[in-house]
C-alpha cells in the first residue's frame, strides 16, 4: 500500500553494520554492487506485542540465502538476532514490521565483486496491514501475471534474493493498473507458483492444496500455517496444482509475513468464496503469533 511519508524521510534509527544511525544517513554510495548487480539478500519479518514471530527462522534463511549468492554475512545469525530485538526497542514499536538486508559494497564494480565488503542493515518501521482491510476481509482480487518465476538452474529460488523480486513487482504493478490487488504467477512449466510476495493455498471437499515450493520460496509463513491446519486435522497436500484445476476450488487464500493470512475471492476468471477454513486459519495464525506474555518495549 501507498504510503504518504518516503522511507529515506522517516524518524529514528537504522541498525547499520554493527551501529546505530540517524533514519536519513542510512546510505549506500550509486555505484553499489547490490544496486547494479542484485547482490544483495533480505527478510521480512513481523513483531507481535513485542516479540519477532519466528525471528531465528528468519534470520537463519537470511545468511543460508546469502550463501546460495556466494557471500557471508559478517554477523551470526545471534548476533543478528540480538540487532532486530534492539532495533525494535530503539524504535519503540511493539508491532511493526522488521526488514534486515544484506549486500555487497562498492570496492569492486562489475560482475566480479569477490572483494566488496559485505554490509548489513535493519530497519524497523510499523505497516499494519499489506492490503486494504476491507477488501481482505471479503477476499482480494488476483490477476494472472504474465511473468513466470524461473527454472531453479536458472536463479536460487531457495534464497530470498532481491533480484528475483524484478518480475514480482513488474506483475503486481500490472496487476494493480488493471484493479487487483495481487497477481498470481505461474512456473516456467505453466504451473501455479505464487503470489508477487505470498504463497498461495486452495481449498476442495475439506482437504487443502498447495503447490510445491520447488522453484519459489518455502515461505516460513506457509509452514506455520500447514502445521496450523495438520493441528487441526485438516489434510495438506503439497503438489504440482495446473491452472485448468482452478475452477473445481472453493476456496482459496495466500499467506505471508507481510500478507498474514489473506482470503482470495477471484483470480482472473475463478471465483471463490472466503468458507470455514479459510476464516478458521485466519484466526490460528493470529493467535498464533501473539506472544503468551507481551514484552515491554522501552525506546532507548
Amino acid at each position: 500500500m501507498a504510503d504518504a511519508q518516503p522511507f529515506d524521510m522517516r524518524d529514528g534509527v537504522i541498525w547499520y553494520d554493527g551501529a546505530f544511525v540517524p533514519w536519513a544517513d542510512a546510505k549506500v554510495h550509486v555505484l553499489t554492487h547490490a544496486l547494479h548487480y542484485a547482490s544483495a539478500v533480505f527478510e521480512g519479518e513481523r513483531a507481535y506485542g513485542g516479540v519477532i514471530f519466528k525471528m531465528r527462522e528468519h534470520n537463519q534463511r537470511l545468511i543460508e540465502s546469502a550463501r546460495l549468492l556466494d557471500f557471508e554475512i559478517p554477523y551470526s545469525v545471534e548476533e543478528i538476532d540480538r540487532a532486530c530485538e534492539e532495533t525494535l526497542a530503539r524504535q519503540g514499536f511493539s508491532d511493526a514490521y522488521i526488514r534486515p538486508i544484506a549486500w555487497r559494497g562498492s570496492e569492486m564494480m562489475g560482475v566480479s565483486a569477490q572483494h566488496n565488503r559485505i554490509h548489513l542493515a535493519i530497519a524497523v518501521w510499523q505497516w499494519p496491514s499489506y492490503f486494504d482491510p476491507a477488501q481482505r476481509l471479503k477476499g482480494i482480487r488476483l490477476d494472472l501475471a504474465q511473468w513466470r518465476r524461473p527454472d531453479p538452474l536458472t536463479a536460487p529460488s531457495k534464497a530470498k534474493a532481491t533480484g528475483l523480486y524484478m518480475i514480482c513487482t513488474m506483475s503486481k504493478h500490472a496487476a494493480e493498473r488493471k484493479g487487483y490487488a495481487d497477481a498470481l504467477m505461474l512456473d516456467w512449466r505453466g504451473q501455479v507458483a505464487e503470489c508477487t510476495g505470498a504463497n498461495i493455498f486452495f481449498v476442495k471437499d475439506g482437504v487443502i492444496h498447495t503447490p510445491t515450493p520447488d522453484c519459489f520460496l518455502d515461505g516460513i509463513t506457509r509452514r506455520t500455517v500447514i502445521g496450523l491446519a495438520r493441528a487441526r486435522g485438516i489434510e495438506v497436500v503439497e503438489r504440482a496444482i495446473r491452472p485448468e484445476e482452478l475452477s473445481g476450488f472453493e476456496q482459496c487464500f495466500i499467506c505471508g509475513t507481510a500478507a498474514e493470512v489473506t482470503p482470495v475471492a477471484e483470480i482472473a476468471d475463478w471465483r471463490f468464496t472466503v468458507g470455514d477454513i479459510t476464516s478458521t486459519l485466519m484466526n490460528d495464525y493470529m493467535a498464533a503469533v501473539q506472544p503468551s506474555a507481551p514484552k515491554a518495549v522501552a525506546a532507548a
